[in-house]
């Protein structure tokens, strides 16, 4: 059974504070340093600690320092509504920031920035042993006799929730076909063995030997092979377009350095940092190279967030909660 989602928002605040008791870094440069406070889902962790080196080699982040903060993107975002420090905020789906931008933590023109306050795409692949020795394919393998799969919590992780949805939206053709998508879903999660809390510990699951196909961002796999590990991923013909929103907060103790920050995750050296983390780029300005399946689909596709949350992942009443209940799996705060 899954730790309640209440307790997930404290143990996210708790480990915040761990990271800030132990400082942010050095870095260059003399003068007044300040300290900014990034809250953000736990699959990007390379790709900011990357990030942040890089800014502080430029004039605007030679002074500042960072305390940072990794998790499932859902309990970050309940962490930060519920009184966790952020100047900058980075999650792995829209929702996350609407719930900020409800409770007056993020200001409702954070759209305006990047495309459509988003800074990073990726798209859901199927992540393999390596060899794939299984022949996964397409969504159809993942129900195949026999065949593990390991995908997050959706009630608590992002990642999971595009897992789902890209499933979802594959086999009802973007919805069309809402009793075949959903009885996908249902066969689906009868061969998930665990649900991790988030994308990036469902990784290590997976690279720990439990499983013989991982949903992940695309990102994630191309991570794992840059860490040497033995997988191989494919990219499904019917996926969906992953899309990352960052945003600096109202609360921000430091906004113009906040702001500053942000600006270097849009422009082309941050840009080309997210490439070679595997991310693929909201600027045309990069050497990015990746391949378009022939059915991407999007978000909008399936109705957009207000209408897919409460269909999908409302705990109490929504198709995934369904599914969850009847497997044992806690769908609680």
């Amino acid at each position: 059974m899954l730790r309640s989602r209440s307790a997930g928002v404290l143990s996210v605040v708790a480990l915040a504070l761990t990271v800030a008791g132990c400082g942010g870094g050095s870095s260059a440069g003399g003068g007044s340093r300040v300290e900014l406070s990034l809250v953000a889902y736990s699959t990007p962790q390379a790709a900011y600690e990357a990030l942040i080196k890089a800014f502080q080699k430029t004039p605007e982040g030679k002074n500042v320092t960072f305390t940072k903060s990794f998790g499932g993107s859902g309990d970050q975002s309940r962490a930060v509504e519920a009184g966790l420090k952020a100047d900058v905020v980075a999650f792995s789906l829209e929702p996350d920031m609407t719930r900020l931008v409800k409770k007056g933590l993020v200001a409702e023109d954070w759209t305006s920035q990047g495309d459509k306050g988003n800074v990073s795409y990726s798209v859901v692949a199927l992540a393999t042993r390596k060899g794939n020795p299984k022949g996964i394919k397409d969504w159809d393998d993942l129900t195949g006799s026999g065949v593990e799969v390991i995908t997050p919590n959706p009630f608590t992780s992002g990642g999971a929730r595009w897992n789902v949805l890209a499933g979802y939206g594959a086999t009802s053709n973007k919805g069309a076909d809402r009793t075949a998508g959903v009885a996908y879903l249902d066969s689906l999660f009868t061969h998930v063995p665990v649900q991790d809390d988030s994308a990036r510990k469902a990784l290590q699951t997976f690279v720990g030997g439990k499983g013989d196909v991982m949903i992940a961002y695309e990102n994630e796999a191309i991570y794992a092979r840059q860490q040497k590990q033995p997988i191989d991923y494919v990219i499904p013909d019917s996926t969906i377009l992953i899309q990352n929103p960052v945003a600096v907060t109202k609360t921000s103790a430091h906004p113009t350095e906040a702001n500053a920050f942000l600006k270097f995750l849009f422009g082309k050296e941050g840009q080309q940092i997210f490439v070679d983390q595997g991310y693929r780029p909201i600027s045309k300005d990069t050497t990015a190279t990746f391949p378009t399946p022939s059915k991407l689909f999007t978000i909008e596709d399936l109705g957009g967030w207000t209408s897919v949350n409460k269909d999908f992942f409302d705990p109490s009443t929504g198709i995934m909660a369904g599914i969850e209940k009847k497997l044992g799996v806690s769908t609680s705060k």
